[in-house]
């Protein structure tokens, strides 16, 4: 019979703890790159903004994430204080047109008109 070769690959001889160990370093490093990658990209979209509180300063990745949150906060109470002012303009008209509606319907009513009738249903109309 003739010799057989077998090829052992190292994964064979590990155990399940020992591979673990292995892979752990480079699964955490994988880890860093994500999340120093995402800083960086947090840095560069926020570039303009970070120049404005640290001109010429070397920001560190906490400095980037604090900027970061202080920013989105800031984004946050302006559109909070935009979609207020919207909803406020809303109620108006709204309320405006209610109270349109119930002047018409009261001076309907009445079968006679008369000359301030006429003007103030003409004025509400404009």
């Amino acid at each position: 019979m003739a010799p057989s070769t077998v090829f052992m690959e190292p994964d064979n001889l590990l155990t399940p703890k020992e591979k673990n160990k292995l892979r752990k370093p480079v699964v955490e490093k994988m880890r860093r790159d994500r999340i120093n990658s995402s800083i960086e990209q947090l840095k560069l979209l926020l570039e303009k903004e970070f120049q404005r509180h640290q001109p010429n300063s070397k920001l560190e990745k906490a400095d980037i994430l604090e900027m970061t949150v202080s920013y989105l906060k800031q984004q946050s109470q302006l559109q909070l204080k935009g979609s207020f002012h919207k909803s406020s303009q809303f109620d108006f008209r709204e309320g405006y047109s209610r109270c349109l509606q119930e002047a018409f319907h009261f001076l309907s009513l009445h079968k006679v008109r008369t000359e301030t009738q006429t003007k103030l249903l003409s004025h509400f109309q404009k």
